[in-house]
């Protein structure tokens, strides 16, 4: 498809190139990809490709462009880092450079379901797998007459091969994310890794979407057949993707929604779901979409002969991961839109084994709890540590988050408030003690609990508050043993129990600190019972 200088790469700074590669379909991206030796084709259609040094995000390598416009508007520190206009043109002048005499692919895509709120995204890529992942990932144009005329709000341009010069432009490596928010702009060198492409749109939409009183949010969304919509936050390996798609509901996304006054819309046309381990009996609908064409599998392990994939081995890293169209599951939303959450629901993996399994939140309790993005993490194997490692991450996505994480929960409690949404805790992490010592709530203890809170089954049973932390705890869940309910009476130790407790509840205080001059008074009220 040709394009006018008006809608083409001209008016990006990008010039002679060898050739443009205009809308590739599934197909041609794949015939384009193995030719380049980019990626093989395994079992059954999938594309499984290689990042090659970096298999996850680089967070020390994003930054911010710093200019008048927007400046006072970003929570500037370690997750936003400032780069100066003029380092960012001289860089992206080379990029540019770079980019001449090569072939380049472009898929032009929107961010958010929502007609109102969508942004159209043009991703310009010199790798033609990182072109497919745009296409599963962003929510597609089909039209080839609007296509004709398409017109970018956000321009994001990868090219892993070329790489910045630290010294010449004030980046901490030879790897850079660069958000221009004036330009809308996404520049992405030094890395493989697709995850950073979407990512940085999401990025984007942090930063636009609340300036029109519209809540962005790390989460994913399901609806079940009665149209009550829940929400599930939660960091890397509490379970969000797994409980989210479940087979008794829809999936509306799986990562990235928005929150209007209309209700809720998916930001995303696929899914980018971690397979290490993928359990065929635990997650079948996810399990059967890396045997999908049209998937990509970076970084999963493939026998060259048979083209068999194994899923279990993590030589490559743990972060293996599967693209792929939502449409390849069997129960989805295809609209991408929902209507105002009944049910909110905050994982967290909880390795200190004092949290209960569930908890209900007050509105105070709620906002606290979401700022403070609370799940834990286990050394294990390095340098013989341990001890879990408590990991807070504003609201369940520091790192994607460019206002104030004030500013996002201001938002979430007002919608909370205005639509009743009800708010839980669930923890997937440990119980019977610390790590070491405990073990991991069974899944299906946290399934059948999930299923009670979404059939309100929990509603109407009695509860008790905490004496730490102040959240309600309920005596009974249908086929949950009542004991696994109070994690004090799961230990040997009951005052090992009340003094690990008393410990975490200190970490949360002492992460709170920081916002809490910026916050509604509402969230220090919520903080309150851990503070005494």
């Amino acid at each position: 498809m040709e394009k006018t200088e008006r809608s083409g790469l001209e008016v990006h700074g990008i010039r002679n190139v060898a050739r443009i590669y205009w809308h590739l379909p599934t197909p041609a991206l794949y015939e384009e990809a193995i030719r380049r030796r980019e990626g093989m084709l395994a079992h059954l259609g999938p594309l499984v490709v290689r990042t090659g040094q970096h298999t996850g995000r680089s967070p020390r390598d994003k930054f911010l462009v710093r200019e008048e416009s927007t400046e006072d508007q970003i929570y500037w520190g370690e997750e936003n880092q400032a780069m100066e206009p003029e380092k960012f043109q001289v860089l992206y002048s080379r990029l540019t450079a770079y980019l001449q005499s090569r072939e380049v692919f472009v898929q032009e895509c929107y961010s958010g379901a929502h007609p109102r709120w969508r942004r159209a995204v043009r991703v310009i890529t010199e790798n033609a797998w990182q072109s497919l992942f745009a296409r599963n990932m962003f929510i597609r144009e089909l039209d080839r007459q609007v296509l004709k005329t398409f017109t970018p709000e956000f321009t994001l341009i990868c090219v892993p091969r070329f790489n910045a010069i630290p010294e010449v432009d004030g980046t901490n490596s030879e790897t850079f994310i660069i958000l221009n928010l004036k330009e809308r702009l996404v520049l992405i060198g030094g890395t493989s890794y697709a995850g950073e492409i979407k990512k940085a749109i999401f990025t984007m939409m942090n930063y636009f979407l609340p300036t029109e009183g519209v809540l962005s949010m790390h989460c994913s969304a399901n609806v079940g057949e009665g149209g009550d919509v829940a929400l599930f936050f939660g960091l890397s390996g509490t379970g969000k993707t797994t409980l989210s798609t479940d087979p008794e509901r829809y999936l509306i996304g799986d990562d990235e929604h928005g929150w209007s006054e209309e209700g809720i819309f998916n930001l995303e046309g696929g899914c980018y779901a971690k397979v290490i381990r993928l359990s065929r009996e635990d997650e079948p609908e996810i399990y059967e979409c890396t045997r999908r064409f049209g998937t990509i599998l970076e970084n999963v392990t493939i026998d060259s002969e048979t083209r068999r994939l194994d899923l279990d081995d993590d030589s490559l890293t743990e972060n293996t991961r599967a693209s792929f169209p939502i449409t390849h599951l069997p129960r989805v939303v295809r609209e991408g839109i929902g209507d105002h959450p009944k049910n909110i629901l905050f994982l967290t993996y909880d390795a200190f084994g004092v949290l209960p399994p569930v908890a209900r939140l007050s509105v105070e309790g709620a906002m606290f709890h979401f700022i403070s993005g609370y799940t834990a993490k286990v050394a294990g194997t390095e340098m013989g540590v341990k001890e879990p490692q408590a990991t807070f991450s504003a609201c369940f996505g520091a790192p994607f988050m460019v206002h104030s994480p004030a500013v996002y929960t201001r938002l979430l409690g007002e919608r909370i408030e205005r639509y009743g949404a009800k708010v839980w805790l669930v923890n997937t992490g440990l119980t019977g003690g610390p790590y070491g010592e405990g073990h991991r709530f069974p899944i299906s203890w946290t399934r059948r609990i999930v299923r009670a809170i979404l059939r309100g089954e929990l509603d109407e049973v009695p509860y008790k508050e905490d004496e730490v932390f102040g959240f309600l705890v309920p005596e009974t869940c249908p086929d949950v043993p009542p004991e696994v309910l109070d994690p004090q009476r799961t230990w040997k130790d009951p005052e090992a129990h009340d003094r690990t407790k008393r410990e975490l509840a200190a970490k949360f205080i002492e992460n709170f600190k920081k916002y809490e001059g910026q916050v509604d008074p509402r969230v220090r009220e919520g903080a309150s019972r851990v503070t005494t």
